[in-house]
Order: structure tokens, then sequence, then C-alpha cells
């Protein structure tokens, strides 16, 4: 099987982390987003992955071929000269993503983290017989999104109501999708969306089928939602293999800690934080809901409170960072320094408090 992945564009919601680096080789609980998915393809048998992209293929593919070799998986760039959409790159890529066996495929936002019920996916679309197969995830607010409409004893598809004001569901498409090759007959090769042109002219046929995903889902493509998106998959992973997991006296909840990291006495870590391979987190800290990056350096009695440190960035003493702080790459907090929900771009040096939310430029 092959599955194509939307790399998409700038990444410009997750700045100023993806001033350094493309948006789906930002680590996301220690490992670049990118490879959560990569590695569950891999692992349901998948042997060939197309990124869809338009930004920086050469930095995506010269990261990711060790990672190639390592998983014995292809990996290959389908380069879009101007943005197409979330259907035309189908269209650019249909000759990698056709063959022989007529097999369906895959079709992935880059931002989406969650189980991958791939497996589960592949049985659904076997005895559905349709044409295609979209997930879907239940929400709280479905009126801030496109709701799914569908039949729930089969899971065909009726329509899709853009932001509703009246109730008509609570279900909206999750991001992963299994196509079988006839859709690309569909696609033309211009910008084309395939939630608002191709999904819902599949559906008018009677052909297009949602599998609800049970578990945690989210896009974590903007600060917020990744922070929310950690706290998620780390309670998963509590579920599926604790022993990743943290443990000690200075521990509360869930946190992921890389082998190489030194954490200092006296600290208090947790819950739903992930420190990354180099870090040194000085004696005294305080650390909750956060991202430390690799080659951070944390020093005594700081305290981070709902942020992402970027890479080999360092806190000073006793410097508090709280709502939503995002500190760029080599980023340097001096001793005392307050950030209320600063966002601060690469290579800065920040002397002074940051008092309300705002772009350090």
């Amino acid at each position: 099987m092959k599955a194509l992945i939307l790399v998409g564009g700038f990444g410009t919601r997750l700045r100023p982390l993806t001033l350094s680096v493309p948006k789906p080789l930002v680590e996301f609980a220690n490992k670049p987003m990118i490879l959560h998915q990569i590695e569950a393809l891999k692992a349901i048998g998948v042997t060939e992955v197309v990124l869809a992209i338009n930004y920086q293929p050469e930095i995506m593919l010269n990261f990711l071929k060790e990672f190639e070799r390592k998983l014995n998986i292809k990996i290959t760039c389908s380069r879009e000269t101007e943005p197409l959409g979330t259907a035309g790159p189908l269209a650019l890529a249909r000759e990698i993503l056709i063959d022989d066996c007529g097999e369906p495929f895959f079709v992935l936002n880059s931002d989406v983290i969650c189980d991958y019920p791939f497996e589960e996916m592949i049985r659904f679309h076997k005895s559905h017989g349709g044409e295609a197969s979209l997930t879907v995830t239940k929400v709280d607010e479905p009126s801030k999104y496109g709701v799914v409409v569908m039949e729930e004893t089969t899971g065909k598809v009726e329509k899709f109501v853009e932001k509703p004001k009246l109730f008509v569901g609570n279900k909206i498409n999750a991001g992963v999708y299994l196509l079988n090759p006839s859709v690309l007959d569909r696609i033309e090769l211009r910008p084309t969306s395939i939630e608002k042109e191709i999904f819902p002219s599949i559906a008018a046929e009677e052909k297009l089928y949602a599998m609800v995903l049970h578990g945690f889902w989210m896009d974590i493509g903007q600060p917020k939602d990744y922070i929310t998106g950690l706290r998620f998959y780390l309670d998963s992973l509590r579920k599926k293999c604790s022993s990743k997991l943290a443990v000690g006296s200075n521990v509360i909840g869930n946190v992921l800690v890389d082998e190489s990291a030194v954490i200092g006495d006296g600290c208090l870590i947790g819950p739903d934080v992930a420190i990354g391979p180099g870090c040194v987190i000085e004696a005294g800290v305080r650390l909750s809901r956060c991202t430390v990056m690799r080659g951070v350096r944390v020093k005594k009695h700081a305290c981070i409170s709902s942020g992402i440190v970027g890479w080999h960035s360092t806190v000073g003493r006793w410097a508090r960072l709280e709502n939503m702080t995002i500190l760029g790459e080599d980023v340097h907090l001096c001793d005392e320094v307050y950030s209320n929900g600063g966002i601060v771009l690469p290579h800065k040096e920040i002397k002074s408090n940051i008092l309300k939310p705002e772009i350090v430029m």
C-alpha cells in the first residue's frame, strides 16, 4: 500500500518554531510530527509514503533519509510549484499513487495526531464497497467546524454542513482518508479542495463513507492545540505503554523525558510535559503543560507553565513563562524575566518582562 501526506506550506500558525524547520519536522512528544504518522503507516504494511510539499522539500528529504533506512520504507516528495489545496496534490502525485494492484491508498493531513486506526479503516473500507472512506471525530462545539452528516448504522455520508447555526450533528472531518484510485479521476491538476469539492460529489453518488475515530484526536498545527494534543497523546501513552513515561517523587501526572536529559534536585515536573534530548533542567525548576525541546537549559528555580521552549534556548534563574509563551530556536531569557504569552522569534536575548501576549522580533 501507499500513502500521501499533505505537508502543505509555510507553517505560519506554528511560528516561531517553523522559522527554523519545516512544520512536519517540529518535534511533538520528542519526535518529529511526521514521524508519528510514517511509523504508524509502516506498522500496517505501507511501503511508500509520498510527501505533498511546496516548501523546503530538500530539508525534509535529507532529514527523513535516515528514517527511510531505519524503517525500510520508501519516502518520496511530490513538489507543488503553486499551492494546490488539499486535492490538487493528489492529481500531481497520480503517477506515484497508482500501481498495478489497484489498491486503495491513505491520505493524511500532516497536522493530525491520533491513534491512527489504519487497520480498522482498511476493514471498514472493504466492508462498505464504496469509493472513499474518511474518519470523523466527535466534538463538543460543532458550530465551529464543517459537520459531516452521516447514517449512523452504515456510515454512509449524506452531506457536509459548514459551521451550522442549528445542530445537525457533532462529527467533523478528522483528516485521515482511504481512497480508491478511481478518486483520482475526479481531480483536476489545479487548486482544489478535497473537503469542499471532491468529497461532496462522491457523497452525492452515495460512494463516500465515514468511520468514527475512537481514542484521542487533535490538529496540532497551532501552539494552544499542540499543548492540548500533548496532553491527549501522553494520556494515551499511559494506557498503551506506561513504561515510556517518567516516574519519581518529582513527577506529577504524565511526563515524557528523553534518556539523555538531566534533571536537577528539587524539581517538580508535570503534568503534561515533554523534555527533549540533551536538555538540562537545573535544581528547583517547575514545569507543567509544556514542551522543552532539544538542547534547552532551564536554570535554577525557573517556572514554565503552558508553553513551548525551542531548541538550544536558555531560561534564566527565577524566570517565569506562562500563558502559551513560545520561544523560538536559540532564545535566551535572562534571570528573573517574566513572559505572559510572549512569542519570541529565534536568536534573541530577552532582558525585560513581556507583560502581555505579543510577538518579540
